[in-house]
């Protein structure tokens, strides 16, 4: 793998997750209310997908990095917004079709970063890379087993 190209790309939120939550949270909604679940249990439900949905944005739309670059030899860097470049790990990715490319980058200081490449915000040819070295991470099993699962 060390013949493999160094890939950098500037990461940006995707918009196509908020209008993704803006579409299935009010059909969530109106399947509970449609049920035989109890009042109470419905009310908790409301109150709980909106904070859900924030969350899962918030997550996503992660504004403190600039820039991702993957080195040849198999480390992360990111380019963060303060200015600092601070080494990361893969820990875990999602590969859905040719559209989206999820990342979970492993910083120090037992943080994490999600990274979510989708066509709004990244470049076609930057996704078809990452696919392909991926790949060649899941083949090799590079990705450490104590990471956990996936995204």
């Amino acid at each position: 793998m060390t013949s493999a190209p160094a890939i950098g790309f500037e990461c940006r939120p995707s918009r196509w997750l908020g209008r993704l939550l803006l579409f299935v949270s009010p059909i969530a909604l109106l399947a509970t209310w449609m049920s035989a679940v109890p009042w109470p249990a419905k009310l908790v439900v409301t109150l709980g997908v909106p904070l859900a949905c924030r969350r899962t944005w918030m997550r996503f739309s992660d504004r403190r990095i600039e820039a991702a670059g993957w080195a040849r030899d198999g480390s992360w860097s990111l380019r963060m917004r303060a200015g600092e470049n601070v080494v990361a790990t893969l820990a875990s990715f999602r590969v859905i079709g040719e559209k989206l490319v999820w990342l979970r980058l492993s910083l120090p200081g037992r943080q994490s970063a999600l990274l979510l490449l989708a066509p709004d915000n990244s470049d076609a040819d930057i996704r078809r890379r990452l696919r392909m070295r991926l790949a060649q991470v899941e083949a090799s099993g590079t990705l450490a087993a104590e990471r956990g699962p996936t995204v």
